[in-house]
């Protein structure tokens, strides 16, 4: 397995068994809400607690279960409990992280709904994937309950990886959209960029959706220009790392610029800036109160430390 393969939610080989989805067989269940998977806390982080499929906690539910593949030949399932109603003082946080857990009460105290981002490091590589594919999923269906060719009402089909319209027969599949995030940089320097909005202080890679009939390389180059006013020349890929928020293939790609000058799209960025790699070691280290790199979990994370490394591959 290649390193840039140990990035969050990837790399831990989940056997999603397709030939069972048009009868999945029975198995645990991870039941979801408003897309926080069951976790318990353990000694490494959290991970994913599945319950049996008659578990009185998927009163709430209002679509079948969806199936996620085998573990070690048992099949594992995920359902959206979303229709539940937490107390009004654990509802959801703030929109770039929320902290808050909720708590069943058909469920033990020591275990709760926790949101991903929140535990992006917490959870092993497997119990990472799992939660991903099971929130990516549920989310396609909570947002896609209607026929893109005729609007009528769609029905889950092949153990949740497929929609059919009753109406016309159309089958609908789960959608993935690709992002470009870049390393892009200039002799010792790599530029990062702030969003309005950020929490203070933090800044992370450039990044944007690939555009239809676009190119990987195309699109590096175009966001980059758009941006940051920074040309760019030569571009290679590095690593990719789903990211279920909600439904995107987040593609690591460096650049080399040719350009060092910044002109700011003020409708995308807030700031950009480049720093050196001496600069963000100390940041990555938490010696600068001025600058937060990306968090750690995010493949931006991922590519600047290996980048400050040298172990881009």
């Amino acid at each position: 397995m290649k390193d840039a393969e140990t990035v969050t939610f990837g790399g831990s080989g989940l056997d999603r068994a397709a030939h069972l989805r048009g009868a999945p067989p029975e198995g645990m269940v991870l039941p979801l809400w408003r897309g926080k998977p069951l976790a318990r806390e353990v000694e490494a982080g959290r991970e994913p607690v599945f319950l049996p499929p008659d578990h009185p906690v998927f009163a709430d539910a209002r679509e079948p279960a969806l199936f996620l593949g085998l573990d070690e030949g048992r099949a594992l399932h995920a359902r959206d409990i979303s229709a539940w109603a937490p107390p009004e003082a654990e509802g959801p946080g703030d929109s770039f992280t929320d902290f808050t857990e909720q708590h069943h009460p058909a469920l033990p105290t020591d275990l709760a709904f926790v949101e991903i981002r929140a535990n992006l490091t917490g959870f092993a590589p497997h119990a990472a994937e799992l939660a991903a594919t099971a929130k990516a999923l549920i989310e396609w269906h909570r947002s896609h309950p209607f026929c893109a060719r005729c609007g009528a009402p769609s029905a889950m089909a092949e153990g949740g990886w497929q929609r059919v319209c009753g109406a016309c027969g159309a089958h609908h599949f789960p959608r993935t959209d690709p992002v470009v995030i870049m390393l892009i940089t200039h002799g010792n320097d790599v530029l990062v960029g702030r969003s309005p909005g950020w929490p203070e202080g933090m800044y992370s890679l450039l990044a944007g959706f690939v555009e239809p009939g676009e190119t990987l390389e195309a699109a590096v180059r175009r966001e980059t220009l758009e941006e940051a006013g920074v040309r760019v020349g030569e571009v290679g890929y590095l690593a990719s790392q789903p990211w279920p928020f909600p439904a995107s293939l987040m593609v690591g790609c460096r650049g080399a610029a040719v350009t060092r000058e910044i002109t700011l799209d003020p409708a995308e960025l807030e700031d950009a800036r480049w720093v050196s790699r001496e600069a963000m070691a100390e940041a990555i280290a938490g010696r600068d109160p001025e600058l937060r790199p990306a968090r750690p979990g995010s493949i931006a994370r991922f590519l600047i430390e290996r980048w400050l490394s040298d172990r881009l591959d």
